[in-house]
């Protein structure tokens, strides 16, 4: 069966049951969509998809040669910005993932839910829209281009890196993907989400921040899903989770990456059905959330270690924006510090009207391994100590570990390790020891902390 519709469609939907094809035509032009293309013949598939201009392929797993998989990868070969979602009634963890490999938008199980295919077809076809308008940002981007720069008052920032990041915010903001934001600790990635639910339809309904390296294995369920009356001693009321809490707005999951390995495979769930169910209750709630994460770590190496689920990072990861360090965007360093500057002078009730030359000197030089908040805790320390008008090097050289000269040698330069194992020290001996306040300090998690001290107490 070849069915090609009237016109031009965005949608081609493949498989060798007639009867689906028929059923998924039908789901599409009830809810107001463009009719679909309709091919029963595998073979046909590449030669039709040539001759025109397909925004999204619905694909079945299970045909005659070439299967599902096979034709996705050829399709993702010859066109990747062409959006694929897999159709299938084989509920198979393996073949999930290895269809996200090869770029699938989705993987959906037979019998299939016509709400939850438009839901993924519309979305799919936003994502479509939304890479061929980042196709445009390949050259250089500037913060004149921005449409909504009132929208980054917040963000103190003169960087070209920069202005990339707010254009890929300003693309993705309007749409509804899950996204995950990554960046060293202090580079804003907090700040970013915020920007992104303000710009979206959904900045009227909350923002629910939640730091996932403070949850235990026995906490999780309750604060997340929530609980019925009576589902444990000492539950004496109905409570909502987070998921529930955040309903028609946004959570940011920071530092998703420290979520125990047993609980992904429930967050997965969630975030696959869009429904949860409470403790000690047997009632499904849908769930209306935008899901936006961050992590300090390498999620790819984290998945390859086996410490994060690749399902659950293809679910989240729909759209990825990593915030550059301060080290790798020194423009932003000067007006960052004279920022600061302004906000703790006025704080400690000092008139600090300018900044040194060989302090700037030094900050530039400096690698700032605790990026935008390490910069604006040597600001505050040095305002305090500051005892003229003018803020000089005599006021950090015991706060930025170096001597601080106008310009260093190459060889003097500390690698990024050195630095931020300096730095980790320095604040375990400001708390004397103390490891759950020295990781605040430092703004990352108490077992991201205790892993270093680990691996540096093994060479």
């Amino acid at each position: 069966m070849n069915s090609l519709s009237n016109g031009i469609t965005p949608i081609l939907a493949v498989d060798d049951d007639v009867g689906l094809l028929l059923s998924i035509k039908a789901s599409l032009v009830s809810a107001g969509m463009p009719e679909p293309t309709l091919v029963s013949d595998s073979s046909k598939v590449m030669e039709i998809i040539r001759s025109s201009r397909f925004h999204l392929v619905l694909l079945d797993l299970v045909m005659p040669e070439p299967n599902g998989m096979q034709l996705l990868e050829q399709i993702k070969g010859e066109f990747p910005s062409l959006e694929c979602i897999i159709i299938t009634a084989v509920d198979d963890v393996s073949s999930a993932v290895q269809a996200m490999k090869f770029g699938a938008y989705d993987y959906l199980i037979k019998p299939i839910n016509s709400e939850k295919l438009i839901i993924s077809i519309n979305r799919a076809l936003e994502r479509y829209n939304l890479k061929n308008k980042l196709a445009l940002f390949e050259r250089s981007q500037t913060f004149l281009d921005l449409e909504n720069p009132s929208a980054f008052a917040g963000m103190i920032a003169e960087d070209p890196a920069m202005a990339m990041v707010f254009h890929q915010v300003e693309v993705v903001a309007p749409t509804d993907y899950n996204l995950v934001i990554t960046g060293e600790s202090g580079t804003g990635k907090e700040m970013i989400a915020r920007i992104i639910h303000n710009l979206s339809a959904r900045s009227k309904g909350p923002f629910i921040a939640v730091n996932m390296a403070s949850f235990s294995k026995s906490l999780f369920e309750d604060d997340f899903f929530g609980h019925a009356k009576g589902a444990y001693t000492g539950a004496v009321s109905e409570k909502k989770g987070f998921f529930e809490a955040a309903s028609g707005g946004t959570i940011f999951l920071d530092e998703v990456t420290e979520l125990e390995l047993s609980l992904q495979g429930k967050m997965l769930r969630v975030i696959q059905e869009r429904e949860l169910y409470r403790l000690g209750s047997t009632q499904a709630r849908n769930i209306d959330v935008r899901i936006i994460s961050a992590t300090n770590k390498d999620i790819k190496e984290e998945i390859d270690m086996k410490h994060f689920r690749e399902d659950l990072f293809y679910r989240l990861n729909m759209f990825h924006i990593n915030v550059p360090p301060l080290r790798a965007r020194t423009d932003d360093i000067l007006p960052l510090a004279r920022h600061f500057l302004k906000i703790h002078a006025e704080k400690n009730g000092k008139i600090i009207n300018s900044i040194d030359p060989e302090f700037i000197q030094c900050l530039i030089a400096y690698s700032f391994p605790g990026n935008v908040r390490e910069l604006e805790n040597i600001m505050a320390k040095a305002v305090l100590l500051e005892s003229g008008h003018v803020l000089t090097t005599s006021s950090i050289r015991d706060i930025i570990p170096s001597s601080c000269p106008p310009q260093r040698r190459k060889e003097d330069v500390m690698t990024l390790e050195e630095a931020e194992k300096m730095h980790i020290l320095n604040a375990l001996e400001a708390t004397d020891g103390n490891r759950t306040q020295a990781a605040k300090i430092l703004g990352i998690g108490l077992r991201t902390l205790q892993r270093k001290l680990k691996e540096w107490s093994a060479e």
